[in-house]
């Protein structure tokens, strides 16, 4: 069966378009050296990102302390560790310029949909990503359930007034593609990113890129 043709891409943000690890990492170590507890490697945290800001944090506090009141407070300190140092090594991975601007020369329509929450997803768009026609963008939201569930998936279709079967889903985690199939989108897979590619193999990606331009070979095919 042929592939419905591409009209818009929707885009993960961490570890897919950005390379964040070493910020959220330097505001999360920080919190953790304040409570006394021990720090974590950038390999930890790119296997602890990727679920939401909260999953993140208890997943970095040692296993005895992972309840409710010092998740809570944890949350909160990391929360203004890294509002103060979002953007000091955070950087576009090589290639994702070159790509973004061949979709724009093609007509095709850009959104994102991260589980970061929503103010740090935003501030990450405008300042990165600002030269770029990003017509929708979310990050967690109270009324939008985290990926996997592909509730925000279906708005961004819906913001755009595209079918959702006509978006390729980029993303490098198996939260990822299973938010894709989910929402009837086309799963890509990125193996530049967080996670290991047979966790983006075993979870439902239809294509694997090596570099971000190999998308655009994707979408002059579809």
């Amino acid at each position: 069966m042929a592939q419905p043709a591409c009209r818009a891409v929707c885009f993960d943000l961490d570890g897919t378009l950005l390379d964040t690890v070493e910020d959220l990492a330097a505001a999360l170590n920080a919190v953790l050296a304040h409570r006394g507890f021990p720090p974590h490697s950038l390999d930890d945290y790119k296997s602890f990102v990727g679920e939401g800001a909260a999953v993140l944090v208890e997943r970095a506090l040692p296993e005895r302390v992972r309840h409710r009141d010092m998740v809570t407070a944890c949350l909160t300190e990391f929360r203004d560790a890294y509002g103060r140092a979002w953007n000091v090594q955070s950087r576009l991975y090589e290639g994702i310029a070159v790509l973004l601007d061949g979709l724009v020369d093609r007509g095709i329509r850009l959104a994102m949909l991260s589980n970061k929450p929503h103010r740090y997803t935003v501030q990450c768009a405008e300042h990165y990503f600002s030269q770029w026609p990003f017509e929708a963008v979310y990050g967690q939201l109270e009324d939008i359930p985290k990926k996997p569930d592909p509730a925000g998936a279906f708005r961004i279709a819906g913001d755009l007034g595209i079918a959702p079967e006509h978006f390729l889903f980029v993303g490098d985690s198996g939260v990822d593609m299973q938010t894709a199939l989910s929402a009837g989108m086309t799963p890509i897979g990125v193996s530049w990113g967080y996670r290991p590619v047979e966790e983006l193999q075993s979870a439902g990606a239809q294509f694997r890129i090596d570099t971000p331009t190999a998308l655009l070979e994707i979408v002059d095919r579809a």
